[in-house]
């Protein structure tokens, strides 16, 4: 006996079943997953499930993802010893995207809300179509930001907010960033001059113009200044280079200065404030002390900031963004499928601003999933 096959029916069921939200049970999405760390920095697309939603989440159709130096150390292990992820592990780490779906305890956000964040260290995943993440970690981005605009901007963000946090700093004070000609420093210094302080960097003078323009009040150009011989008593130091560059940093930094490095050893007060195991406070206090003793000799303090998501200082840096209306520099935008190049262009350096990953494609904040 022979069926004629009733195409209107079949779209009916269909139909149902995407109201009902059952069409998640057959979604699946493309996603960045790092199978086993490796020194190349190579990754793979992969085809997984759609991530499934607690009652505290938020699902997030992603539009654009960052690509930062942090995804290189992730691949290449060399962040394992502060938060050892398990592998196969979704890659990425700040995103912005639309809401298409809430928890059942989630009450400051609504289906078709623009947001952005840095994902919670243990959970990481914004290379990928969408994103399930807590409530806590992601705020609304100002309205005169496009989307690949605001994903330049929540990981390089909080690790302002953060370091200026830790260095207790006030209006007027002067705060020294070495190498804010990248990606940081193109957040970190409007952030820092919209909060009253007073910015000195360096970097290649080439981008002298691009830095100034961006809010710094001192640029030195590392080919023929050295900055060491010109600065003294800064109040505060951020250091984007790491231990090679610390020795002159101290020399610059005021008796009693704070210096945070987010490239240096991490030191046994890092592991105290983030809460490492036994073992790794113990190992840190064997070995981590170096930057300490040398900070010592001046009265003056050693941090080393691993950045973290939090959703309430994201508000606090929408807030900054829209009054001050501070426009973001991109560098280059890549497709999700040549996440490898975009890797390997962070990974060589000499970046003028964020290099982006297109995800969903469009600025377009209509294309939203339909319940």
């Amino acid at each position: 006996m022979k069926y004629k096959i009733n195409y209107y029916f079949i779209l009916s069921i269909f139909l149902i079943l995407k109201k009902y939200h059952f069409l998640y049970l057959l979604r699946y999405m493309r996603a960045v997953i790092l199978n086993k760390y490796n020194k190349e920095g190579k990754v793979e697309i992969k085809q997984i499930p759609i991530p499934t939603l607690g009652i505290n989440d938020v699902l997030v159709k992603i539009k654009y993802a960052g690509v930062n130096p942090l995804d290189n150390m992730i691949i290449r292990e060399e962040v394992k010893f502060i938060v050892p992820y398990d592998l196969p592990l979704i890659m990425g780490n700040e995103f912005s995207g639309v809401i298409e779906k809430i928890g059942n305890n989630v009450t400051e956000f609504k289906i078709g809300d623009k947001v952005y964040g840095r994902m919670p260290l243990k959970k990481i995943g914004a290379f990928a179509e969408y994103i399930s993440i807590d409530k806590e970690a992601i705020a609304i981005f100002p309205d005169y930001l496009s989307f690949k605009e605001a994903a330049c901007i929540p990981l390089t963000a909080l690790t302002a907010m953060q370091a200026f946090d830790l260095m207790e700093a006030k209006s007027g004070e002067r705060i020294f960033i070495s190498g804010g000609t990248g990606s940081f420093g193109a957040m970190a210094i409007p952030i820092g001059k919209s909060l009253g302080f007073k910015i000195s960097t360096s970097g290649s003078g080439s981008n002298r113009d691009r830095v100034m323009k961006l809010g710094a009040d001192e640029f030195f150009d590392y080919r023929n200044q050295d900055y060491s011989e010109i600065l003294h008593d800064v109040d505060y130091v951020l250091d984007t280079v790491g231990d090679k560059e610390l020795e002159k940093e101290f020399k610059i930094l005021k008796n009693g200065g704070k210096l945070i490095s987010l490239k240096g050893m991490p030191n046994p007060e890092f592991a105290d404030r983030i809460g490492l195991g036994c073992f790794k406070k113990l190992i840190l206090k064997c070995f981590g002390r170096g930057n300490d003793n040398m900070a010592e000799k001046k009265n003056q303090r050693y941090y080393f900031l691993f950045v973290e998501s939090n959703g309430k200082q994201l508000a606090q840096v929408s807030r900054i963004f829209e009054e001050n209306k501070i426009e973001c520099s991109i560098d280059e935008i890549f497709d999700l499928n040549n996440v490898n190049q975009a890797l390997q262009k962070v990974l060589k350096g000499g970046s003028k601003g964020k290099t982006l990953l297109k995800i969903d494609g469009t600025d377009d904040e209509n294309n939203v999933f339909e319940y």
